[in-house]
């Protein structure tokens, strides 16, 4: 006859189940360190991207006055309390707060890339001519003579080692030509009379 006391230690496996569904000493740690990190990320976003981040007013408000404060005693000390306070979030909160800071990532990536794009075209147009046929082409709202005379003169600035003011406008033009085909039909008008009024 089998012996039920055998093996049987005096309690049941399911009573320390619970205590391992705790994360570790380490394992909190790291957490409450990522959750400091984040908090410091949007410490060093500019205040209006932060108001539009979807979070509780209290930890907003942590984060803004954080970035108010000069006294580097004074921030290390608003910093453990953004820390503080983004411990509070739920997982769903601070899941959000990351997707936002990736978008943002993802967008300022976009931006580098289309610069770089812009960067290329001006360098084309400086050592081809073609190149200034075809953007013509494409765009044939633009100044012939004025785009002419700008590369014409961003090559005497180059060849002589002077500052790049016609350069960096080719680089403008072709900035704005971008964002005028990104721009919805509908805010044509109103942009059209920021950039008459900008121009003044």
């Amino acid at each position: 006859m089998v012996n039920p006391n055998r093996g049987a230690v005096g309690y049941q496996s399911s009573e320390f189940e619970q205590e391992y569904e705790r994360p570790s000493k380490s394992e909190l740690k790291r957490q409450m360190n990522a959750l400091q990190e984040l908090g410091e990320a949007l410490v060093a976003e500019p205040r209006d991207r932060v108001k539009r981040v979807p979070m509780p007013e209290d930890v907003r408000e942590a984060i803004l006055e954080c970035q108010t404060i000069t006294n580097h005693e004074g921030r290390r000390r608003q910093m453990q309390f953004v820390g503080k306070k983004m411990r509070t979030l739920d997982e769903a909160e601070v899941a959000l707060i990351q997707k936002t800071i990736d978008g943002w990532k993802g967008a300022s990536k976009a931006d580098t890339a289309a610069m770089h794009a812009l960067e290329r075209r001006r360098e084309k147009l400086l050592a081809d001519d073609k190149a200034l046929t075809t953007l013509l082409a494409e765009n044939p709202e633009l100044d012939a003579q004025h785009l002419r005379t700008l590369i014409r003169n961003a090559r005497k600035e180059q060849a002589e080692n002077k500052p790049p003011k016609a350069y960096r406008e080719i680089f403008q033009i072709l900035k704005q030509i971008e964002a005028n085909k990104n721009k919805p039909a509908a805010a044509d008008d109103a942009a059209d009379e920021d950039d008459e009024s900008g121009d003044e």
